[in-house]
């Protein structure tokens, strides 16, 4: 139980314990007005059988059920108000730290989810966490205390009577208990279901450009159609599946009621309880039936939320990259001997290279050579699977990596922009950049001028992912944002693939100015925009095959020579008729 509810508050089980404890006050205060009638009823039962009436009693009785009534509606008022700031406190805390804790997750484990698993994760299962606070527990706990408590308290009054209310618990409890493996494969499936229904559908707008320029339609792209079927199908299984069960188990405690009629008139009329204990037997069990009743249908509904916040814990516990010193002084970086793959397929296998601080370094090879995870392995998105990386004589594993990357800078091959304006996106390269000092980043990242002459210049709203820029227009941004941050070491993944030339020429100057007192490290599949670089590495199948200047490179006539002599040939070609 204990862990169920750490599942369901995302770990923070004594957020709760206010509102639980209100909302079982509350519970506990609306018996005592059952308690005030049942003895109003005693009293005109005496009255009517020849005892004097008191009525200042029956006033008292009455005012105190009153004033009870309105104990219920504050407790009521402070068990919903503390449920509802609580539930939704600690989903929207949830959802800030589950967000903090995947940033410090290593890359691979957000690659190895699928898009809208994350997402789904993310506003789906929180919404259920809401949903259980706000809503489910406070109505299971006071359903489970009001049935505790008229069990203690009716076997006290008649344990006959009290035997007879609760029959049907225990084949209500057995019930239960014999659906919980059948309820756990349904709901597992439903949510497998759901989170391929909202992969597809990310999918689906994602791909759009594609879907309309090749005209999937109908047949043709019906991913998505078999994933919301087959979520319905999953609904209607899990729904149809385990509700006969819970309304049966429902039924027999139902049934309470009527062995309360049948037992308390037998006993009635045999002289062995009164008819004030009768009453009551019949007003307790009304409304703790109702509560349990509704505790009961309730509780699959918990369950089902509780794998929510299972989802939830177990991303929470997975474990950040690790490392607590800090970053060196020194920036040459080094490989020795590493080794890395995504599941079984290797990438790189056994490299060591060096490259040296101030200085330029190209990684250049076949397309799935390794040169984009070289970056990302220096960049500690990723650990080596063996070998070391080291930043100035340090291995990275070492180094917290919250204080690595503000060592590091890096640009993208496809650079995401945030939904902010621009001078914002720039920005985020360091967070207390005055406009001055974004603009003199923008200048040397040739996007100033087209800048400019958008309506509102550096104000102006960029959509989605940069979506209202072309892609030259993005990679200068993104430059720009990397110039601000100032790192002592650049990664540069093809930062020139989008630019035309005369804005390419303008990039690699603001590049060569970069390298001065700084280590950077570019990946370039145009070979002549490195042919000034200070060191060369040749990729080839996950290996190191070569690596020198333009000009070594060149005389040994390796697979750097044969890439050089092919994008010479492919540069005069032209599409004739």
């Amino acid at each position: 139980m204990l862990q169920i509810l750490r599942n369901i508050t995302a770990g923070e089980p004594k957020k709760i314990i206010g509102a639980v404890l209100w909302t079982l006050l509350a519970n506990l205060l609306y018996m005592f007005p059952l308690v005030c009638m049942t003895i109003t009823v005693r009293m005109m039962y005496e009255y009517y059988n020849g005892a004097a009436l008191n009525a200042a009693h029956v006033w008292i009785a009455w005012g105190i059920m009153a004033a009870f009534f309105f104990m219920v509606f504050w407790g009521e008022k402070r068990a919903c108000r503390a449920s509802y700031y609580k539930g939704y406190g600690i989903s929207a805390d949830g959802r800030i730290k589950l967000a903090e804790h995947i940033r410090r997750l290593p890359l691979g484990f957000l690659t190895s989810k699928e898009p809208g698993e994350l997402g789904n994760t993310m506003m789906t299962d929180f919404f259920h966490i809401e949903e259980a606070i706000t809503h489910v527990l406070a109505q299971i706990l006071g359903g489970a205390l009001m049935a505790i408590v008229a069990i203690i308290g009716l076997c006290a009054i008649d344990w006959r009577m009290a035997l007879a209310a609760f029959a049907g618990l225990p084949i209500t409890i057995l019930i239960i208990w014999a659906v919980r493996r059948l309820e756990h494969s349904l709901g597992a499936s439903n949510t497998r279901a759901r989170v391929e229904l909202s992969n597809r559908f990310q999918e689906y707008l994602t791909g759009m450009t594609v879907i309309k320029s090749c005209n999937l339609r109908g047949a043709n792209f019906t991913k998505l159609e078999q994933a919301c079927r087959q979520f319905m199908k999953e609904c209607i299984k899990l729904e149809g599946g385990m509700g006969p069960f819970y309304l049966v188990a429902v039924g027999f405690l139902q049934t309470g009621l009527s062995m309360i009629t049948i037992a308390g008139v037998y006993l009635l009329l045999g002289g062995a309880i009164s008819i004030p204990v009768f009453a009551l037997f019949l007003f307790i069990g009304t409304r703790v039936f109702d509560n349990f009743a509704v505790a009961i249908t309730k509780l699959p509904q918990f369950k089902f939320y509780a794998a929510s916040g299972a989802r939830i814990m177990h991303i929470l516990e997975q474990p950040v990259m690790a490392g607590e010193a800090e970053a060196p002084a020194a920036h040459t970086i080094r490989l020795e001997n590493v080794s890395f793959g995504y599941g079984t397929s290797a990438v790189l296998d056994n490299v060591s290279v060096e490259m040296q601080e101030g200085t330029m370094t190209a990684i250049v090879g076949p397309s799935g050579s390794g040169k984009t995870t070289l970056l990302r392995l220096i960049a500690r998105f990723y650990d080596p699977q063996s070998g070391t990386v080291f930043l100035g004589g340090e291995d990275e594993r070492r180094m917290d990596p919250e204080k690595l990357m503000k060592k590091i800078s890096f640009v993208f091959q496809d650079m995401y922009l945030f939904q902010d304006t621009i001078a914002g996106n720039i920005r985020y390269g360091r967070e207390n950049a005055s406009q001055e000092e974004i603009e003199s980043a923008a200048k040397q990242a040739a996007c100033h001028d087209f800048i400019m002459k958008l309506s509102d210049g550096y104000n102006t709203m960029v959509g989605e992912g940069g979506s209202t820029l072309s892609g030259g227009e993005k990679q200068r941004i993104s430059i720009a944002r990397a110039i601000l941050k100032d790192a002592p070491v650049i990664l540069l993944d093809e930062a020139t693939s989008s630019l035309d030339p005369e804005n390419e020429a303008e990039v690699q100057g603001a590049i060569s100015r970069l390298i001065q007192g700084r280590t950077v490290i570019m990946i370039a599949h145009r070979l002549r925009t490195i042919v000034k670089a200070d060191n060369i590495i040749v990729l080839d199948k996950g290996k190191a095959a070569e690596q020198g200047t333009h000009d070594d490179l060149l005389q040994k006539g390796g697979l750097y020579a044969k890439l050089w002599d092919l994008q010479q040939k492919t540069s005069g070609w032209k599409i004739t008729a």
